[in-house]
């Protein structure tokens, strides 16, 4: 069995297991694929992070760590208003899609008026963005922008 990590075209990452790389080749070609959330069938295999194995010289004994003091309501009620702070954001902002970097540029520069923009780019724009000294972050949470007007 093999795990990857795949993307729909809402931007929705989930999990998905397969037989080999061969079945999921196979459901992708033959449209089986589709996304648990919005049920999109644009479907792409999303980054991940490589399986690294443990140290050999940890203890496999050893209690796992618990997070925040293992404090979990606490860190569900941080996480909520995480997602509540970045819907109200959202709400505020217009979304660009894909020209989240131009856009991006064009406000810093001065070429356009100021306001709160969303969208999507690549990693290397990002880091140019950085660069350029132009403050951009990724959101923390997956997103459903439900848009086709830019």
């Amino acid at each position: 069995m093999i795990v990857f990590d795949l993307k729909c075209g809402e931007a929705h990452v989930f999990e998905a297991w397969f037989g080999s790389s061969i079945d999921y080749e196979t459901q992708k070609e033959r449209g089986l694929l589709a996304c648990p959330l919005c049920g999109n069938a644009e479907i792409t295999k999303a980054v991940m992070a490589p399986a690294v194995p443990a140290k050999g010289n940890t203890r496999a004994d050893a209690p796992p760590v618990p997070v925040a003091g293992g404090d979990y309501a606490r860190i569900k009620q941080m996480l909520g208003a995480l997602a509540d702070l970045q819907k109200s954001m959202i709400e505020s902002s217009e979304y660009v899609g894909g020209r989240f970097a131009e856009e991006a540029r064009a406000i810093h520069y001065g070429e356009t008026d100021a306001r709160g923009i969303y969208g999507e780019t690549s990693a290397d724009e990002a880091a140019q963005l950085r660069d350029e000294g132009i403050e951009a972050m990724p959101l923390l949470f997956p997103t459903r922008t439900g848009r086709t007007d830019a």
